[in-house]
């Protein structure tokens, strides 16, 4: 009968019936969230790409010069062929290009071998201080990527391309090479030693999930140890190896302070150096096009990788029999190689640190000697032979501005984001397998694989003119807080997901038949059984905004400059103690930020890695 009654329904009750459907289908929790995230992220992301693509196609004002009979907003390839065929191509897009490339694989390739080599002795060796190590091996990525690179010239620069001696040439007499003062290598070096920390952490996890039974059982088939690592161990981790080279060689390729200050004094320029020094002079069409050649290119490294990965089929460690995980007895070379690996991590997490703290206690550059010791940098009333006339940092006003700019902007970032990635969290896995699902589970990714001060150019084109009701932000603190919540929001959504997926449906669903509505549910119930990762991401993006300085160089001003600006700005001015000192401040407040925050129901950054 209910299939007679439903053949007899006319066409205008058939479509009240698919309405009817819809509409309840359209005021589900998970779609509504679904569709505003999505809402929320095309503007975030998709609009400010489409107004930078415009810029490059488009007459801008600083075009007139050439372009005599055009007009703002008119129709043209001049940037794009500019920057790829004409005679100066070869200066500001080719060379910067290489240059990006050479020092992304060279970084990437050094974190891989002392990531590797250090998560395979910690793992797989019985190698005593376990903890230890994985402590010090998390200090690199909570400091600033140009740490070791303000370091580096403490320690290597020379009189002839650094102007006065480092410490190198001061205790030995002889400077050191000007290849190993400024240029690739020190770029390569100090960026590999930074990123390390991923291959560690990555590799690390997917070697405790080898089952060491099919080592020994290549062992008994009489192969070496070595044969045994390069066609056992090392097929088997090679998702986490693929991981660790997504994060560093993207990270490396957006970077800005390493190249700045080791490669812009030598003319050593890479994309993200050169795009600073274009739109630092309004010239946002050519800028603009070195962005999107960086994105483009971060864009197809990373999906070649998951290509070549997505061939393998045989990463499976863990099966249905009894796991083993059997430790490599170092024997009479335990102490040698656990002393070896605390001590290179020391020089790593420490040696910078301490390099940096004594150059803010000399009065000049290039003299260490006791008698040139001063409390000038951070005390100092102002003196104009000091630092141009600065006080030192501790009474500057402008450091105060800096950070708290920086601590608001860190807070209000983690606060954003790590809300947002709760909702993205619920909206993915309560919907999973649907197509908006999906879909808002992509677009989510897409800030992840723009290098940061590509993604910082976007933001440039998207707030110099108004966008709705919306003024132009450019200039203002709104805009930096904007930028970086978008920019995290992958992350956010990462640990979201994963807190989402540990909660039973079964739950949410009990609390609807006794009457709770959506709201409710959320705050009593999904809400406080997903806070773990709520605190996680807000560690992560805490940790990442107050260190950030490729996403938001670009986009800073004298009033909403933070502290990670700061140290850049001293540097080229000259004032490198004061810029030592700013660093310092600036790695005190984030260890004291992950203190506090980790305190906090087992917060921690292991975890906000997703670890």
């Amino acid at each position: 009968m209910a299939v007679i009654s439903n053949s007899r329904l006319s066409a205008s009750e058939k479509w009240t019936a698919v309405m009817r459907r819809f509409l309840r289908w359209l005021t589900t929790p998970h779609v509504i969230l679904s569709i505003i995230m999505l809402a929320v992220m095309i503007y975030l992301v998709i609009i400010p790409l489409y107004r930078m693509i415009m810029t490059t196609i488009t007459v801008q004002d600083i075009d007139l010069r050439v372009l005599k009979d055009s007009e703002v907003g008119d129709f043209t390839w001049y940037h794009w062929v500019r920057m790829l065929t004409s005679k100066i191509a070869k200066i500001m897009t080719y060379e910067p290009l290489v240059h990006s490339i050479v020092v992304s694989l060279g970084a990437t390739m050094f974190a891989l071998v002392i990531g590797g080599l250090m998560a395979w002795m910690v793992v797989r060796t019985d190698m005593p201080g376990r903890n230890t190590i994985h402590m010090l091996a998390t200090i690199p990525y909570i400091m600033p990527s140009w740490t070791i690179a303000m370091a580096w010239t403490v320690i290597f620069k020379n009189r002839t391309t650094g102007g006065t001696p480092g410490l190198l040439e001061y205790i030995l007499g002889t400077p050191p090479p000007d290849w190993l003062a400024y240029g690739p290598i020190p770029i390569i070096v100090s960026s590999g030693l930074h990123y390390y920390t991923f291959f560690f952490l990555f590799v690390s996890a997917a070697l405790l999930s080898i089952d060491s039974s099919l080592e020994e059982a290549g062992e008994l088939a009489g192969a070496g140890r070595w044969r045994i690592m390069r066609k056992i161990t090392f097929p088997l981790v090679v998702p986490a190896i693929a991981s660790g080279f997504i994060m560093t060689f993207s990270k490396t390729m957006g970077t800005f302070g390493g190249p700045n200050v080791l490669g812009v004094p030598v003319k050593y320029y890479t994309l993200s150096t050169m795009l600073r020094s274009n739109t630092g002079i309004g010239n946002y069409g050519d800028g603009f096009v070195l962005a999107i050649i960086l994105i483009l290119f971060a864009m197809t490294t990373i999906m070649i990788n998951q290509k070549l990965v997505g061939t393998r089929k045989s990463y499976e460690t863990i099966g249905g029999r009894g796991f083993m995980s059997q430790k490599v007895k170092l024997r009479n070379f335990k102490g040698l190689l656990t002393g070896m690996v605390v001590v290179f991590q020391f020089l790593i997490a420490i040696l910078p640190l301490v390099v940096l703290l004594y150059s803010t206690f000399m009065l000049r550059t290039g003299d260490f000697s006791l008698s040139n010791f001063t409390l000038a940098h951070w005390i100092g009333k102002g003196d104009i032979s000091i630092n141009n006339g600065e006080p030192g940092v501790l009474r500057n006003p402008k450091i105060y501005l800096g950070a708290w700019n920086s601590i608001r902007l860190s807070l209000l970032t983690a606060l954003f984001t790590s809300i947002l990635g709760v909702i993205l969290g619920y909206a993915i896995v309560k919907g999973r397998g649907t197509r908006l699902s999906k879909l808002v589970e992509q677009m989510a990714f897409i800030p992840y694989v723009i290098p940061g001060i590509a993604f910082g150019a976007v933001y440039i084109s998207m707030f110099t003119k108004p966008v709705g009701p919306i003024p132009p932000l450019y200039g203002t603190f709104a805009l930096l807080v904007i930028v970086s919540v978008a920019k995290h929001l992958p992350f956010s959504a990462r640990t979201g997901v994963s807190a989402m997926l540990q909660v039973g449906k079964e739950l949410e669903e009990a609390a609807a038949i006794a009457g709770a509505s959506p709201w409710r549910r959320f705050v009593r119930i999904i809400f406080p059984l997903t806070s773990t990762g709520f605190v996680s991401g807000f560690l992560l993006n805490f940790i990442s905004t107050m260190r950030e300085l490729s996403l938001i160089i670009l986009l800073v001003t004298p009033t909403t400059a933070v502290l990670a600006s700061m140290t850049m700005r001293y540097i080229e001015n000259g004032n490198e103690q004061q810029a030592d000192a700013v660093i310092l401040i600036l790695i005190f407040l984030v260890l004291i930020g992950n203190f506090i925050i980790s305190r906090f129901r087992g917060g921690s950054l292991k975890k906000g890695l997703g670890m």
